[in-house]
């Protein structure tokens, strides 16, 4: 059940509004803009420029659109200064919350994203109060078809470095030690695979359920409005839903 709700969670987020994928575009141009500032343009010289470019394909970004977040952070127009803060909370019944945010007025994403937690029936607790309870992978998410050799997969993964291979009854999971992302990233695009899912996120080692629905609720709409602030790009949780 768990794995179904993992992939029901990424199919929504694949079938948003043109407003809200635009949102995500405008993330994740920032992710790349951050990520040429910090080593250069050419994602064949710089690692982390080429995971970001995996994971914007992966939301399809239009190359495009890549190409021109390049460019801008490369050029006279990336004036702009973003500062990477992590944020750690609890939301309703328990659940561990990790944010991650980009912003430039660290003050106020602070204060956007503790009255969410506060509003939500949540609570923002201080650096590393949940951070222990997960662990940093890389993962493709894969969908499962007919021409998807499992076998091959599998064989050309871990040939590659990954840590492991997990046959959901939708979708396959492949997970990697964050260094081994972009070495396992580059053997499965030369195989043509394509990503629902190529990131290297914050996996949780345990799942937290909520079976008071009143509890689910708010924890949905406390996702859902840390994702629509601009400065939040990306949200790890527990929360084992149904």
């Amino acid at each position: 059940m768990a794995g179904h709700s993992k992939w029901a969670n990424i199919k929504r987020k694949k079938e948003k509004t043109d407003a809200q994928k635009g949102k995500v575009f405008t993330k994740l141009g920032r992710e790349i803009a951050v990520a040429v500032r910090s080593g250069g343009p050419d994602p064949n010289a710089n690692s982390r420029l080429k995971d970001v470019i995996a994971k914007a394909k992966a939301n399809n970004v239009p190359n495009d659109n890549i190409l021109r977040s390049i460019k801008k952070a490369s050029g006279d127009l990336a004036n702009d200064s973003f500062e990477e803060i992590v944020y750690e909370g609890y939301g309703p019944g328990g659940v561990a919350v990790i944010v991650e945010t980009l912003t430039d007025n660290r003050n106020r994403t602070a204060g956007d994203i503790r009255h969410i937690f506060d509003k939500f029936g949540g609570n923002l607790g201080t650096n590393g109060c949940v951070a222990f309870m997960f662990d940093k992978r890389g993962q493709f998410i894969i969908e499962r078809t007919k021409d998807v050799d499992e076998d091959k997969l599998m064989m050309v993964s871990l040939e590659a470095g990954a840590l492991d291979v997990i046959e959901e009854e939708e979708y396959y999971e492949v997970i990697t030690e964050p260094d081994d992302f972009t070495k396992v990233l580059e053997a499965l695009e030369n195989d043509e695979y394509q990503f629902e899912t190529a990131e290297i996120a914050m996996l949780p080692q345990t799942t937290t359920a909520l079976n008071n629905e009143e509890m689910a609720e708010k924890m949905e709409k406390l996702l859902e409005r840390l994702e629509d602030l601009d400065d939040v790009q990306n949200i790890y949780h527990n929360w084992e839903q149904d």
